[in-house]
């Protein structure tokens, strides 16, 4: 029996902030370079973002030695402002963010349909880390 159903993948964490601080170092460019990355090799070099249904997004990805860089890019199809992101990646796998508030915790949980190159476990792995470089970066500025 054949399905339409995608595999997708979920990682989060909880954050020790206040939800609107946490949507503004999520969405805001200046705060997106300091933590878009799965390891310390990697950075974000430059991001544009336009926050809003039908906008887009470009996070420049790239090793720290230059040996090896991309464009992660998508269009936003959903925004509820500190409630949800969702967009489309760039080759129409979608992914889905949602920022849960209590009181100074915020649950972000990010849903994802991933690739077909490399393992699942390794990208659960990496967007694992990416967002723990999040929850750093989030709790100590």
């Amino acid at each position: 029996m054949a399905t339409n159903e995608r595999i997708t993948i979920t990682v989060t964490t909880s954050v020790n902030a206040p939800v609107d601080k946490v949507w503004k170092f999520w969405t805001r460019p200046e705060h997106i370079t300091q933590w878009n990355n799965a390891s310390d090799d990697w950075h974000t070099p430059q991001a544009t973002n336009d926050l809003r249904p039908k906008g887009k997004f470009i996070y420049r990805m790239e090793a720290k030695d230059g040996t090896f860089g991309f464009d992660f890019r998508g269009i936003y199809s959903n925004i509820k402002i500190n409630e949800l992101i969702e967009y489309a990646i760039s080759d129409g796998r979608k992914v889905r963010i949602s920022f849960e508030a209590n009181e100074n915790l915020t649950t972000v949980t990010e849903t994802f349909e991933p690739e077909e190159v490399n393992s699942l476990e390794m990208q659960q792995s990496g967007w694992q880390a990416i967002l723990d470089n999040f929850k750093k970066y989030t709790e100590s500025n």
